[in-house]
């Protein structure tokens, strides 16, 4: 028979990407899971331009009992900042030349993050990027980084970060930012 697994992943899998994309992470964890069986890892490695999958595997992992560490590795990004994907490749000239506008906004943002409020800050974000040609915000969320739930307020956590997707034209574009880390 085949080894259908399904998850309870809880609210780290409903929020942000699971909201837009049901059962996905679902999918995700099934063939993380079924790969981590095989391999049997001492370490597993995600970066974190894929935040939430991060969130979520995490989860799966202490579902199923697996005992390794999952590291996260931070988000490599091209010369002008924007996060790498393979994504990339399927802008048009004048789109990949504004993508990089989201890196930069949300880098802004952590200075305008000192004396505004959160949802000041979620604004100001959707506005700048809504205001630059083809580029649409499909989310921007700040959140508990562990819990993935949002915060209301700048104390409401010790490791906060903000996620966003951006349609640019109809290309898909994920990033996210650190507003505060627990080593911070």
């Amino acid at each position: 028979t085949e080894d259908t697994r399904i998850f309870h992943l809880g609210k780290v899998a409903e929020v942000m990407e699971g909201k837009y994309r049901p059962g996905h992470f679902n999918g995700v964890a099934q063939i993380v899971s079924k790969l981590f069986d095989i391999v049997n890892p001492d370490n597993a490695y995600f970066g974190e331009k894929d935040f939430q999958q991060i969130a979520v595997i995490r989860a799966m992992a202490a579902q199923m009992g697996y005992t390794f560490n999952i590291i996260a590795v931070p988000i490599v990004r091209e010369s002008d900042g924007l996060a790498l994907s393979s994504r990339n490749t399927r802008l048009t000239e004048s789109q990949r030349r504004n993508a990089p506008k989201i890196a930069e906004t949300l880098f802004k943002s952590r200075t305008f993050a000192t004396n505004h409020s959160v949802k000041e800050t979620i604004d100001e974000v959707i506005s700048t990027i809504d205001a630059i040609p083809e580029m649409r915000v499909e989310y921007y969320e700040i959140v508990d980084g562990n819990t993935l739930q949002p915060i209301a307020d700048w104390n409401d956590s010790d490791y906060i970060v903000g996620c966003i997707t951006v349609y640019n034209g109809e290309v898909r574009l994920i990033d996210n930012i650190a507003y505060r880390r627990p080593e911070q």
